[in-house]
């Protein structure tokens, strides 16, 4: 019903009406990413088997796929219209990180796939390890209701990547004055700080070896934890680093796709009025 609500002004294209509809393919993009089903062919298999009643029809998998794909906008704006129907959305508290998205994992695989203008050899300092593919930039509420999203190739600095996405979203930034962001030490720059704060947003990470406490840190050591909660949630639930894209449009939405089921539960938890907002454990099986 949210998804039909937000979309009854937008005017329907001639034509016979689709057997899938807008709102069905977008819950069963939700429903087919919390069990972890990396696999374009597994996918629609168990909608087949027990969603019946609620999509009638469930094309077959080259049309679900191609579908999925074209939806990727709507996705995308979804996600959005989740956040703003919470009290997470008016946040001024924000947590931010970045997470490797692998895409290939062999040589012959790095040649062949189309992602190889757009991805690139990173390297994962929490894991020690390298790896070929992207990184997943995430600004989240505490709730971990996703605010901000971004994919962008690990050889860029993150502290670019970051600067780009609020100078985006300028206008969401400065609706929310005394904008807490709170980062890691891989963001930590003299002169990157000075470029937010000119929009009015302090930037907290953790202080160096050799530097004193910055102001808030006690803050901060509470509050990291809870983007390690959504990436671990990521990885672990909705196996982020198995999505088996190959195609930069097959990468995108399968990536959007795991960032809107913490958008979705957090979504009906807040509505239902669960304790803990964030937590995937009543919908993955």
């Amino acid at each position: 019903m949210k998804i039909d609500d937000d979309w009854a002004g937008i005017a329907r294209l001639p034509g016979r009406p689709p057997r899938l509809s807008h709102s069905e393919l977008l819950c069963l993009a939700v429903i087919q990413a919390l069990p972890g089903f990396h696999s374009e062919a597994r996918r629609p298999r168990p909608v087949r088997a027990h969603y019946r009643v609620m999509c009638p029809y469930v094309p077959q998998d080259a049309g679900y796929n191609e579908l999925l794909r074209a939806a990727l906008p709507q996705v995308k704006r979804l996600i959005r219209v989740l956040a703003k129907d919470t009290d997470f959305w008016h946040d001024t508290v924000w947590i931010c990180d970045s997470t490797p998205v692998p895409c290939g994992m062999s040589r012959p695989t790095v040649k062949r796939c189309e992602v190889a203008g757009w991805a690139g050899c990173g390297y994962c300092s929490s894991h020690s390890r390298f790896y070929w593919g992207l990184r997943l930039f995430l600004a989240c509420a505490p709730s971990g209701m996703p605010i901000l999203w971004a994919l962008a190739g690990p050889k860029l600095d993150e502290r670019e990547v970051l600067a780009a996405m609020l100078e985006v979203d300028t206008q969401l930034v400065r609706e929310r004055p005394g904008l807490l962001l709170n980062t890691d030490k891989g963001f930590a720059s003299r002169a990157f700080e000075r470029s937010p704060s000119e929009q009015g947003i302090t930037l907290l990470w953790p202080s160096m070896k050799r530097e004193a406490a910055r102001p808030g840190e006690p803050m901060l050591k509470k509050v990291r934890q809870l983007i390690e909660s959504v990436n671990d949630t990521l990885k672990g639930q909705l196996d982020l680093e198995q999505h088996g894209g190959r195609t930069c449009e097959g990468v995108a939405v399968r990536v959007v796709q795991r960032v809107l089921v913490p958008a979705t539960v957090v979504w009906h938890n807040f509505q239902t009025g669960q304790a803990v907002s964030r937590s995937l454990t009543a919908y993955d099986h």
